[in-house]
């Protein structure tokens, strides 16, 4: 009976002991990627967030190579075309006043637009890439609505929309959203505003070539221009995900698949896209999100709605072989579709 006694709580300590490894096996494994050596190594910050509380953070590499200043949590990065579903909310929450209709032509809010095709795109067609526009100066290069063309130009065009409709700078109007929720290390790129922002290095050969010059302008804030934090990032997906920034039908259209389209990243099939954001629905469990690549920087930001997770992977280097683009946030993505923080019932 003893020996029976003893059996059976070995039995329950080793099963335990089982599951604590189990649940605790996606954070090894994330770890696992980042301190692995190779000639992508990772330099940047992760974190991961469920109903807006951090579950793992880790941060590996420098802000700055030549004076060796390591990256922290609060390290801020330039998140490139994750700037765009800003701009988009920003749109839609001047449509939520009723100052600005999606289905009506460009022209309406870009009257300095002499372009014959300005009266034919629509806001919503440049918020989804299927405007057609490859160049002001240019011809469509297709009916609008009937192809996706990704591109920063359409949302250049949007925070100029933005400025037209509140009668404020871009870098004004974001910047009082971002203050509304908190994100206090948030701001419109400007190169007198440095604070605690990486510098972006582009790696070749493993030497790290550092990024002198900025592609953000003023005009681009609304398709690059957005410096943050992976903390941050992560207040900015607990707002717009529980429906504390945009009105439930404004969410909608967010995160409406308005149009197909494919990238690496998210696999090889085409996929959804909404309004600066993809939506994917062919992997083992649903989730929404972005990538942003430009300046030495890399950024990925998705969140899992049925588990209420986020994941944000910031870093600021970018590999010269764009296969290995977003690898870390990749199989770190990869990862928890297979865990169970998000498989859980």
């Amino acid at each position: 009976m003893k020996f029976f006694s003893f059996t059976f709580l070995l039995f329950i300590l080793c099963s335990c002991h089982s599951s604590a490894q189990k649940k605790d096996n996606y954070a090894s494994k994330i770890d696992s990627i980042i301190q692995n050596s190779t000639s992508s190594d990772f330099n940047g910050v992760v974190l991961i967030s469920k109903n807006g509380k951090t579950l793992y953070s880790k941060v590996k590499g420098s802000a700055n190579f030549e004076t060796q200043k390591p990256l922290t949590i609060d390290t801020q990065f330039e998140i490139m075309s994750n700037s765009k579903q800003i701009a988009a909310v920003l749109v839609l929450l001047e449509a939520e006043k009723g100052r600005v209709d999606l289905n009506s032509p460009i022209k309406k809010y870009l009257p300095e637009l002499t372009q014959t095709w300005a009266d034919t795109v629509t806001v919503h067609q440049l918020l989804n890439h299927s405007h057609g526009i490859v160049d002001l100066q240019k011809p469509l290069a297709f009916k609008p609505g009937t192809q996706f063309k990704y591109g920063n130009l359409s949302f250049n065009l949007i925070g100029k929309i933005v400025e037209f409709s509140t009668k404020k700078s871009y870098n004004e109007t974001a910047g009082a959203l971002f203050k509304k929720l908190k994100m206090n290390q948030t701001f419109c790129y400007s190169k007198d505003k440095a604070q605690n922002l990486a510098t972006g290095y582009f790696s070749s050969k493993n030497k790290m070539e550092p990024v002198t010059g900025s592609q953000i302008t003023p005009e681009s804030f609304g398709a690059d221009g957005i410096i943050s934090t992976v903390s941050d990032l992560a207040i900015w997906n607990n707002n717009l995900h529980k429906g504390k920034i945009l009105k439930p039908e404004s969410y909608k259209l967010l995160t409406k698949n308005t149009i197909l389209s494919q990238h690496n990243f998210f696999g090889k099939e085409k996929e959804p896209y909404g309004y600066g954001i993809r939506i994917i629905e062919k992997e083992t469990v649903k989730y929404l999100g972005h990538t942003g690549l430009g300046d030495g920087f890399s950024s990925v930001n998705l969140y899992f709605p049925q588990s209420d997770v986020s994941l944000i992977v910031l870093e600021n280097q970018m590999p010269e072989d764009s296969s290995l683009f977003y690898a870390a946030g990749f199989k770190i993505k990869n990862i928890l579709l297979k865990s169970d923080l998000l498989n859980k019932k």
